[in-house]
């Protein structure tokens, strides 16, 4: 296929009708169900060197968010819980009922979403780099908060997408990916996606972060067996913190990970795909 795609060996795309949305999808493998979700500012390429290990005991789901990679732009809809009902919407489509997920960034955010409001189709969740959806307890943490600051500017229009692409090339480089790479991603970062870009990010901090720190959501919802690695040189998000948030869970076993930043997946595939692969092996627990 072409469309400026990247290629994988072994990886097909398709482009399928789910709730109104024409989605962008990378399918390989055959077995247990596994839906890999990308964050912020990568599309279904972040998961190129661990399909290829995971593809042989799984079948392997890999869309685009609305808006990113190869998937329709719409102008709204990008609340998590919609990119949630959007992921949904594909698998029926795909005819996919229960499913393990696995998610970095905003992905792994979905993923959590997934978890705690479809307990009945998500069989367990890998997660990586990203915070639980519920508020942190230590006051530590939430004079941390000045970390987040970068969120509304990404959401400013004209301004965000600028400034986007800047970060975005800067922190995919500083993880150690390959020029090309780093393109793959950033160059799907302009026009009409770089305002979807600025609109994640807008709607977060303005509609759903209110709810967030009302307490919408609680660590008691979370009844489903979840793993979450965190490359602790993140520049954002702090080793304190991520202990703190996932600690409110006994749900969650917390795995730190010294050499690696907040693009972990890009860093340490082997990792990933072994991790993602004890998930498929365990006993479901409810």
């Amino acid at each position: 296929m072409s469309d400026g795609i990247p290629h994988v060996t072994g990886v097909d795309h398709e482009f399928v009708d789910a709730g109104g949305l024409r989605t962008h999808v990378a399918l390989a493998g055959d077995g247990p169900p596994v839906v890999l979700l990308h964050g912020w500012p990568q599309h279904w390429y972040l998961w190129r060197d661990v399909i290829p290990l995971v593809a042989p005991h799984a079948r392997v789901i890999a869309p685009d968010f609305r808006g990113f990679g190869w998937t329709e732009v719409p102008e709204e809809g990008y609340e998590k819980t919609q990119l949630a009902r959007d992921v949904l919407a594909l698998l029926d489509e795909l005819g996919i009922d229960e499913f393990t997920v696995a998610g970095h960034d905003w992905g792994g955010y979905v993923g959590f979403l997934l978890a705690m409001e479809h307990p009945d189709r998500v069989r367990s969740v890998l997660a990586a780099n990203i915070l639980p959806p519920w508020p942190p307890r230590d006051r530590r943490v939430a004079l941390d908060s000045w970390r987040f600051l970068y969120q509304p500017v990404l959401g400013t229009p004209h301004a965000g997408r600028r400034a986007g692409r800047a970060i975005a090339r800067r922190g995919l480089a500083e993880a150690g990916l390959s020029p090309a790479d780093v393109d793959a991603f950033v160059s799907r970062l302009e026009g009409e996606r770089g305002v979807a870009s600025e609109r994640l990010y807008r709607t977060f901090f303005f509609r759903e972060l209110p709810g967030i720190v009302r307490g919408r959501y609680s660590p008691v919802a979370l009844r489903t067996q979840t793993r979450l690695v965190f490359g602790q040189r993140d520049p954002i998000l702090t080793t304190h913190g991520v202990e703190s948030v996932t600690g409110q869970s006994d749900r969650i076993e917390l795995e730190l990970v010294a050499d690696a930043t907040h693009f972990v997946v890009d860093e340490k595939p082997e990792l990933i795909a072994d991790r993602l692969l004890r998930l498929l092996a365990s006993p479901v627990t409810g």
